[in-house]
């Protein structure tokens, strides 16, 4: 097998070209794919070649193959989910990332990994007001996030009703009743699951889909016993924020933990203009967020905060001979993760921030919600166009008249591809879902957005 520099170099090369060409198609390709997946199986299949080929001609072949089925996700036209783009910064660092190749378990084994996480940990704390002094954890995005959170949660609160998890396991441990609002995320309910806590009490919802304490209250009321409860910032359909201090405070009166799942919202707290969407959401026990969707570094960045570092840590970390623990500092990393191999995921977020600092966070979460509400007025001054959502984050939540026209509507944007927006179903309609989580959707993009919704109208009433 080839080895040297003159190899990496060449591989390296091969790759940097390849990908500044992809990026300087973003502003105009077609944004989905043009290629299904079960036709792209064929070039890459097949049986195992017999003998290799030099990385950069790998890198070539993989570049030329891929790119008929790539989708143009880190354009500032793709609106699709909630998935933001990548910045500059964030992007090549996550390129040294790979080079290094540390595995950031250990402060012990990379301290250079461990002090850029723990530094850009605490500009996290800062950022969006949260506690000092929590523990903060990288993961792979906001269903391990919230994982995290609520792990630690179940640890202190079986710990404080005197059972001991490590030792007994859940098998004759108190039940903890778990509370979530009717419009959660799903993924919330699958961490639950992963934890063996079951399914959690649903409770009401607004018509925004805000939990409604006064529900809450009645819930907890219903039973006694370790409780926790599930925060929402940043519905998926319409952006709401359920009401914090209320919440909370209710939570507080039944002993509970209370965790919030912030995967795209919890950075409204970064921005002096949303700010009050998060009031009084410090107050929590543990959060979770991605900084993939907002913030804008590459994939695999999820973000764990707990409160009570001894619960995050009892519940995620172990002790073995083979480990070098530093005896000094703030733990491990791998204490804060459920993993103890991993990717320095943090790096990118310490060069995002660095890059952007404090105001310029502020002006890209907000930019982000400005252009929604942009969309908003533009899709609402359309003929036959129904805003459903009060639209006061980064979130649209659209329809045409009954479903089968708004899901011909939705196929229509897909199939012509200037945009890309996705369908869901909201308050029992089909609907449309505009996400804007990219840095570079602008002016001119948020004018092809509306442009292209009333072309597909357009051509659906005439077709």
């Amino acid at each position: 097998m080839p080895r040297g520099d003159d190899e990496y170099s060449s591989a390296l090369s091969a790759a940097a070209g390849h990908a500044a060409a992809w990026l300087r198609s973003l502003p105009d390709r077609h944004v989905g794919p043009l290629l299904p997946a079960h036709d792209l199986t064929g070039a890459f299949g097949g049986p195992l070649p017999a003998s290799g080929m030099p990385a950069a001609d790998v890198v070539d072949l993989l570049a030329r193959t891929a790119e008929p089925g790539l989708m143009a996700m880190p354009s500032g036209r793709f609106f699709g989910w909630v998935i933001g783009g990548t910045l500059p910064s964030a992007l090549a660092a996550d390129w040294l990332v790979s080079a290094w190749d540390q595995n950031a378990g250990l402060r012990y084994a990379t301290p250079a990994m461990a002090a850029i996480e723990e530094s850009a940990g605490a500009w996290l704390l800062e950022l969006l007001g949260l506690p000092a002094g929590s523990d903060v954890g990288f993961v792979t995005g906001a269903t391990m996030a919230n994982f995290t959170g609520m792990a630690a949660g179940r640890w202190r609160l079986l710990a404080d009703a005197g059972w001991d998890l490590d030792r007994d396991g859940l098998s004759g441990a108190p039940r903890i009743r778990c509370f979530v609002g009717r419009e959660r995320h799903d993924t919330v309910d699958l961490g639950l699951r992963y934890l063996g806590l079951g399914r959690p009490v649903v409770v009401d919802a607004d018509s925004q889909g805000r939990l409604i304490p006064a529900a809450l209250e009645a819930a907890l009321s219903e039973g006694t016993g370790p409780a926790l409860v599930c925060l929402q910032a940043g519905n998926l359909h319409s952006g709401a924020f359920d009401p914090f201090p209320e919440a909370i405070r209710i939570a507080r009166q039944h002993g509970a933990w209370v965790h919030v799942d912030g995967a795209f919202g919890l950075w409204a707290a970064a921005a002096p203009e949303l700010r009050h969407l998060t009031r009084g959401y410090e107050d929590a026990d543990s959060w979770g967020t991605d900084a993939h969707k907002t913030l804008n570094v590459p994939y695999d960045c999820g973000i764990a905060v707990v409160r009570d570092a001894s619960a995050l840590r009892s519940a995620m970390g172990l002790h073995t001979s083979y480990l070098i623990h530093d005896a000094e500092g703030p733990g491990d990393p791998f204490e804060k993760v459920p993993e103890l191999s991993r990717r320095a995921r943090g790096v990118p977020v310490w060069a995002a921030l660095k890059s952007l600092g404090r105001d310029g966070v502020a002006a890209q979460v907000q930019g982000l919600a400005a252009a929604a509400s942009e969309i908003a007025a533009g899709l609402g001054a359309l003929d036959g166009v129904e805003v459903l959502n009060d639209v006061e984050y980064t979130q649209v939540s659209v329809a045409f008249g009954d479903d089968a026209t708004t899901r011909a509507v939705t196929a229509r944007i897909i199939e012509d591809g200037k945009v890309w927006m996705s369908g869901s179903r909201w308050r029992d309609r089909d609907i449309l879902r505009v996400s804007v989580s990219n840095w570079q959707t602008a002016e001119e993009e948020v004018a092809t957005a509306v442009a292209a919704v009333g072309s597909a109208l357009e051509a659906v009433r005439g077709g």
